[in-house]
């Protein structure tokens, strides 16, 4: 009898958790489909942006001499890592942290200079790393609003000017497709445009040619300062659609598994509820038998 009470104990223990997994994948889905939605109608602006500015660059050539294309070669270098601040979202956060710790380990100036992370479980990962961290950022939350990311990027672009940084780099998932999520390192400052300029020589064909009203280093001054906004919110954006990934598919994967379980422990507890029963019955026939 006890054995048959403990597996119901069970079975209900593996339903209750059924039904939290089941609710959190159902959250994770409402909350993928916004973020998605903010992700992908800004993307087309970032990219345009980051068009705009590296045909601007090109059109300067070797006189582009904006503060923010070229680093003073002093100061720190600065590496954001973007984590989540909740766990029970599959490989989202390992996969940050393992291209994170990769790129620390085989950059030493970067190592040796600021890290700041997003998140609660970044920073116990880092500190557990015996990574040192700066800064810990915990006003983002998974609803990151442009303001906050326009304040960040605004500290780190003053920063950079001023030489206390020379560099600023971005670690982060980045968001490709419901079914493709892959680790990334943006190089944030000082921006950079050659990348996109050769990609897009082969991809758009013969190069156009643009003459820029007012001239290109006045509009540099304007659009680039906004190019770097915009890309650290498009990274902060890709990270949070990427999170709300991984925890749905986690969940529907644990909601998968207690129903299985919760099966499993149902044909044991038959099994042992029949065996009780033929064990009741053979013990009544055989004192019926003794008494004849």
């Amino acid at each position: 009898m006890a054995k048959t009470r403990e597996i119901k104990k069970r079975i209900k223990a593996v339903g209750n958790i059924r039904r939290i997994t089941k609710t959190m994948q159902m959250i994770a889905t409402s909350k993928f489909a916004r973020a998605q939605q903010a992700s992908v109608a800004s993307k087309p602006y970032t990219e345009t942006l980051f068009e705009l500015v590296t045909q601007l660059a090109a059109s300067l050539g070797s006189d582009a001499t904006h503060p923010l294309l070229k680093s003073k070669g002093q100061g720190k270098e600065l590496t954001l890592i973007i984590t989540s601040e909740r766990g029970l979202c599959g490989p989202y956060n390992g996969s940050t942290l393992r291209a994170a710790m990769a790129f620390l380990k085989n950059n030493p100036n970067a190592k040796g200079g600021v890290v700041e992370v997003v998140g609660k479980k970044g920073m116990g990962f880092l500190k557990y790393a015996g990574v040192q961290v700066a800064r810990q950022h915990s006003q983002f939350g998974d609803k990151p609003t442009y303001e906050n990311v326009r304040a960040l990027a605004e500290e780190y672009t003053q920063r950079f000017l001023s030489g206390e940084l020379s560099a600023v780099r971005v670690i982060s998932m980045k968001y490709i497709s419901a079914g493709k999520q892959t680790p990334t390192v943006l190089q944030l400052l000082p921006f950079q445009t050659e990348n996109t300029a050769k990609k897009s020589a082969v991809s758009a064909g013969p190069a156009q040619i643009y003459e820029f009203i007012p001239s290109a280093g006045e509009l540099l001054d304007t659009l680039l300062p906004a190019a770097v906004k915009a890309l650290l919110f498009q990274a902060f954006n890709d990270a949070v659609v990427s999170e709300h990934i991984a925890r749905m598919v986690a969940m529907k994967s644990a909601t998968d598994n207690a129903g299985k379980a919760g099966k499993r422990y149902t044909r044991i507890y038959n099994r042992a509820r029949q065996a009780q029963i033929t064990t009741e019955l053979t013990e009544i026939i055989s004192g019926a038998a003794a008494l004849e």
